[in-house]
C-alpha cells in the first residue's frame, strides 16, 4: 500500500513513513469491533495517523475507517484535519491518482460533520490548483473543488462563510486563464461550473465579497467579456442595490479596501512559496541567476504557465514583506526578482497584467490603511534600473500614468490622489531620498510633461 510515487533513488518520505508506521502498529485495532476505551493523547495521535493512512489506502474499508474516526474523536476532528493539511501541503504533487480521489472523498466527509479546521484544508487544496496548467490532473482538481463548493454550500456557510471568498478569488483568477484558450468538452464543463459558482457567491454573499477588497475589481475586469460577469460589472457601476449589501456605495468602497495577503497566497502553491521565500531570504544579490533559472524551469516553462507571473508578483508585493535585517543585508531584493519576472514575459497581455499587478496598489494608496511595502518594489525597480535598464523605468512610469488616466475615468480623482500619495509617502519614509533621480533623467523627458501633475502635488 503506497500513497506517493517516488523514484528508486529517493529516500522514504518521513511524513508518509510516519503514517504507515502508525497504521502497522495499531492495525488490529482498526478492524471492528472497535475498542470503547478513551485513548490517552499519545494513543489518540497514533490512531488518527493510522486511520488517515487507512482511509487513503484501503478503499474497500474507507467507510469503516471514517466510522471509527467518528467514534473516537474528542477534539472536533482538529488532530485529523491538521494531519491532513500537513499531508496535502507536503505531498500532494507526489500522490498516486487513487489517493487523490480518496483525499477529495474524505474532505467531503469532514465537511459533512463540520470538522474543526476543514476550511484550512480547503485552502490547501485550492493552492494545489496551478494557474495556466491544462493537464488532466489539474483540471480534475479544479472540477472537484468547484463541485465541493457548490454541493456543500450550506455546510460551508456554517463552517466559515469566508471560505467562499477564497473559492471566489481562486476561480475568478482561473477563469481568466480558462476562458482565454480554445475550449474542449472537459474545459467547457469546468468553465460553466466555475462561472456558476462565482456568480452565486457574488449574488448571494456579496457582503462577504467586500472583504476581498480592491483585487476583486482587478479580477472582475479580466472577465467582463463573459456575459454573466458583464452583467455583474454593470450592476457594480450603475445599480449597487442589486447586491443587497447594506452600506455598499460602489466601486470606490472596494478601491479603498486593501486586499488581505491571504488571498495572494491562494494562487501560488506551497512549494512555489517556499522557493520564493528562500530566494528572497537567503540568496545573495549576484548569485540569484541559477536559482531563478531552476524556478523558471520547474514552474514557468510549461505552455501557458506564463500567467503565473501575475500571481507571483502580487505575492511578492503584498504577501512577502522582508524584515529590516533582510532589507539591510546583501540578499537579492524583491525589486530585482520582479525585474527578472517582468523580463521573462513573452506575451503582451501577460506583460500588461504583470505591470498592473505591480502597480495596482499605487492607484488607491492611502497611508492610513495601506502598507508602503506593497508599493516599494515598483519604486525601487524604476530607480535602480537607471541608467542601465532605462527601458524598464520608462515603461513602468508610462504604464503607471496611462493607468491613472484610463483605468477608471469616472473615479479619476481617486487614482490621481493614490499615485500622488504613493510618490510622496515613498520619499517621506526614506525609500528614496527624492524624486530627482526620475525628474532629472533626460531619457525620461517625453513622459515628464504628463507626470508633472503628480510630481508637484
Amino acid at each position: 500500500m503506497k500513497l506517493i510515487q517516488i523514484s528508486s533513488h529517493e529516500a522514504k518520505n518521513p511524513t508518509e513513513l510516519s503514517l504507515r508506521q502508525a497504521f502497522e502498529l495499531v492495525e488490529p485495532k482498526l478492524r471492528p469491533p472497535f475498542a470503547l476505551t478513551i485513548p490517552n493523547p499519545q494513543e489518540y495521535l497514533l490512531l488518527n495517523k493510522a486511520i488517515l493512512y487507512g482511509v487513503l489506502c484501503e478503499t474497500h474499508v474507507g467507510k469503516a475507517h471514517i466510522k471509527h474516526l467518528h467514534a473516537i474523536v474528542t477534539d472536533g476532528y482538529c488532530c485529523f484535519v491538521s494531519l491532513l493539511v500537513e499531508f496535502v501541503n507536503e505531498l500532494y504533487v507526489k500522490l498516486l491518482e487513487p489517493v487523490k480521489s480518496r483525499l477529495i472523498w474524505v474532505t467531503k466527509e469532514l465537511i459533512n460533520v463540520l470538522a474543526v479546521g476543514v476550511e484550512g484544508l480547503l485552502v490547501c487544496l485550492l493552492r494545489q490548483i496551478l494557474g495556466g496548467d491544462f493537464s488532466d490532473g489539474n483540471l480534475w482538481l479544479c472540477f472537484e473543488m468547484a463541485t465541493i463548493f457548490m454541493s456543500k454550500w450550506d455546510y460551508l456557510l456554517q463552517v466559515d462563510p469566508m471560505i467562499l471568498t477564497s473559492g471566489l478569488y481562486t476561480y475568478l483568477r482561473l477563469l481568466a486563464d480558462h476562458s482565454r484558450f480554445v475550449s474542449n468538452p472537459q474545459l467547457e464543463a469546468l468553465k460553466q461550473l466555475e462561472i456558476d459558482f462565482c456568480i452565486k457567491v457574488l449574488k448571494e454573499q456579496f457582503p462577504l465579497c467586500l472583504k476581498v477588497g480592491r483585487d476583486l475589481v482587478r479580477l472582475l475586469q479580466d472577465l467582463v467579456h463573459l456575459p454573466k460577469f458583464r452583467a455583474i460589472w454593470k450592476d457594480l457601476v450603475l445599480n449597487q442595490g442589486e447586491f443587497k449589501a447594506r452600506g455598499f456605495y460602489g466601486i470606490p468602497q472596494l478601491y479603498n479596501t486593501r486586499t488581505p495577503s491571504e488571498y495572494m497566497l491562494l494562487r501560488i502553491t506551497p512549494e512555489m512559496e517556499s522557493q520564493l521565500r528562500f530566494l528572497l531570504t537567503h540568496v545573495k544579490l549576484g548569485n540569484q541567476k541559477r536559482h531563478q533559472a531552476w524556478f523558471a524551469k520547474k514552474f514557468l516553462w510549461e505552455p501557458n504557465r506564463e500567467t503565473l507571473i501575475i500571481d507571483i508578483v502580487r505575492f511578492i508585493c503584498c504577501a512577502y514583506h522582508p524584515t529590516n535585517k533582510v532589507i539591510q543585508s546583501d540578499v537579492v531584493p524583491r525589486w530585482a526578482v520582479i525585474g527578472w519576472l517582468l523580463k521573462s514575459c513573452t506575451k503582451n497581455y501577460v506583460e500588461a497584467n504583470v505591470k498592473l499587478a505591480l502597480l495596482y496598489d499605487w492607484l488607491f494608496f492611502e497611508e492610513r490603511v495601506d502598507n508602503i511595502m506593497d508599493i516599494e518594489p515598483a519604486m525601487l525597480l524604476m530607480v535602480y534600473s537607471i541608467p542601465r535598464y532605462i527601458d524598464i523605468t520608462h515603461t513602468l512610469l508610462e504604464f503607471l500614468f496611462l493607468l491613472m488616466e484610463n483605468y477608471d475615468v469616472e473615479h479619476y480623482d481617486i487614482l490621481v490622489k493614490g499615485v500622488s500619495t504613493s510618490f510622496s509617502v515613498l520619499v517621506k519614509r526614506g525609500v528614496i531620498c527624492s524624486l530627482d533621480v526620475l525628474t532629472s533623467c533626460d531619457a525620461l523627458s517625453p513622459i515628464l510633461q504628463q507626470a508633472r501633475r503628480v510630481f508637484v502635488r
